[in-house]
């Protein structure tokens, strides 16, 4: 999975060909609008705004349950969670209202459909993940004893690198444990980069977290073979210690639970 790195910034494969599949959605409504319709140019800005909220309000109502207990989420876009054919159908419905005429109807859908082939491709080059195996690294948890990746062979695998003086890390790490609790078919591996064992016990002592599942990984290890270059990152190993996807950036329980069942697939 390619990352795009803008200072403190990391942008993930998937956020990345969004971003690209819609400035290229602008770019190609721009021309349109200049060489088949003009009307089709401050479309595009509105249907834009539409299919964001389509797409996220689609995504709320299929995990609506989640949602409900703790709706203050809704409004977390950071962590992700739109859904492609909300967001679509949110747009086709727009511009049929909002385009009465053929001509301007034609232009919005060709820029659509043209935006979508460009989300096709950059979602092929950017955000598809490499087949990697586990490394050998060892590490160590808070109790004393040494654990390696392999030791969880013939289980899937999610392993979160993480560390105390990272904001989205501290977030996301109670939802992370309570999975942990919860997803007993699967294994958790909370493997701190590059601090020592009082830190983190002071973290979790202050957040009143269990030390269950947390490995230090002091010399980043796990960071330098998955290439990562920002934290927090969750990678997902299969059965046999293979990557098969991983998540840039603050994971939502939906977004962890739906990749915890891809690989029990």
């Amino acid at each position: 999975m390619t990352t795009l790195t803008l200072g403190p910034l990391v942008f993930a494969g998937e956020r990345l060909a969004a971003v690209i599949a819609i400035v290229a959605f602008l770019a190609i409504s721009a021309i349109l609008s200049a060489r088949l319709d003009a009307r089709i140019g401050s479309w595009s800005m509105r249907a834009l705004v539409v299919g964001l909220l389509g797409a996220r309000i689609g995504h709320v109502l299929l995990h609506l349950p989640s949602f409900a207990a703790d709706p203050w989420r809704i409004a977390m876009i950071w962590q992700g969670g739109f859904s492609l054919p909300a967001g679509l159908l949110a747009v086709v419905v727009f511009s049929l209202f909002q385009l009465r005429e053929t001509r301007p109807r034609i232009g919005s859908f060709a820029a659509l459909a043209a935006a979508l082939m460009v989300w096709n491709v950059a979602f092929q080059l950017v955000a598809t993940t490499s087949a990697i195996a586990a490394p050998a690294a060892t590490m160590t948890t808070l109790q004393g004893s040494e654990v390696q990746l392999a030791d969880f062979e013939g289980r899937p695998v999610v392993v979160n690198l993480w560390a105390s003086w990272c904001p989205p890390c501290r977030r996301e790490m109670p939802a992370l444990m309570e999975t942990a609790k919860e997803r007993t078919d699967t294994a958790f591996v909370l493997a701190n980069q590059g601090e020592g064992a009082g830190a983190i016990t002071r973290f979790l002592g202050t957040a009143g977290l269990a030390a269950d599942h947390v490995a230090l990984d002091q010399e980043m290890a796990l960071a330098r073979h998955y290439g990562v270059q920002g934290f927090p990152v969750t990678l997902f190993l299969d059965r046999r210690g293979i990557l098969q996807t991983m998540h840039f950036g603050e994971i939502s329980p939906e977004a962890l639970n739906a990749a915890i069942d891809a690989l029990q697939e």
